[in-house]
């Protein structure tokens, strides 16, 4: 009777997940419409030679050839990772620590959340408008104050543009991490910091003996989206400095702008937008690595 019993469960749950596969279909219609179609086109546009306005003409690989031949090349990939991991490095423990304080039972934390969530909200042209504004050394914020401090030229300086570069895109994306931290440590059971306590453990000591390593797939998902989407940083960069000075904040993303819609030569920036995704691909792919092989376990591994 239990192995009918066992047979008849097995078949109830591989029809109902038959049934909620159709569940699956629209997203994928909408992926491959917006992803795969368009993806597909720009690797096609990438053996061709196009203006953006004329016909279009086969060229093979010459456009590839003239992108890896290109000395901007390297530049703008080695610049691409270092704001990669300028930007990960101030996020992710600035995100844990918000997410983490977010998360306790503060009488005024509904009102933090929603006050510190503001800057995703704002566009990231607006941003950098207004941080452009606000840093320039004769009508800023330093000059308006008083603040010899404060009047720099900002965005004149290799180090500090590229440092400003780093700072307003933190600014506008650690609100969103923290958020992803918030839920992350609500999901830790509140018994182990109740053991804890009765072992003597103070707040330090229960924050990396317990939440840390309990974030651990958290900390993972948050950098992945975290590094793939500062591949993609363009908008903010291009208001901001345009790539400057000289090429300093010259993005991979933004070299793809210039070639493609400055320079019209359609084939290399597509070229580079094949290489921007394939970055993209192996890089979420080593960080799924860094999770082990079951990266979709839960995170109270410990509990």
């Amino acid at each position: 009777m239990s192995t009918v019993a066992t047979s008849a469960t097995a078949a109830s749950r591989a029809g109902r997940s038959g049934s909620l596969a159709w569940l699956a279909v629209p997203a994928l219609v909408i992926f491959t419409g917006f992803g795969l179609i368009p993806l597909a086109g720009v690797l096609v546009l990438s053996f061709t030679s196009w203006d953006g306005l004329g016909d279009i003409g086969f060229t093979g690989l010459d456009s590839w050839r003239a992108v890896l031949a290109d000395p901007q090349l390297p530049h703008a990939l080695w610049v691409t990772f270092l704001v990669m991991a300028a930007s990960w490095a101030v996020q992710t423990p600035a995100s844990i620590l918000l997410g983490t304080f977010l998360a306790g039972d503060q009488r005024y934390r509904a009102f933090l959340s929603v006050l510190y969530f503001i800057p995703l909200l704002l566009s990231s042209a607006a941003i950098a408008i207004t941080y452009k504004a606000l840093l320039d050394p004769n009508f800023g914020l330093g000059a308006g104050l008083g603040i010899p401090l404060l009047v720099q030229d900002w965005l004149g300086e290799p180090v500090l543009a590229f440092s400003v570069v780093i700072f307003v895109v933190s600014w506008q994306f650690i609100p969103f991490h923290a958020l992803i931290y918030q839920g992350g440590v609500r999901q830790i059971p509140r018994s182990m910091y109740e053991a804890a306590e009765l072992d003597g453990a103070g707040r330090v000591r229960k924050f990396f003996s317990i939440t840390l390593p309990q974030l651990k797939y958290t900390i993972i998902t948050s950098s992945t989206l975290m590094v793939v989407g500062s591949l993609t940083f363009f908008d903010l960069i291009f208001v901001l400095t345009a790539g400057g000075p000289g090429d300093t904040t010259r993005v991979l993303a933004l070299d793809m702008y210039k070639r493609g819609f400055q320079a019209n030569l359609m084939g290399p920036a597509s070229a580079i937008a094949v290489i921007l995704v394939l970055v993209g691909l192996v890089l979420a792919l080593l960080l799924r690595r860094l999770g082990g092989r079951d990266a979709a376990h839960s995170q109270l591994e410990g509990a």
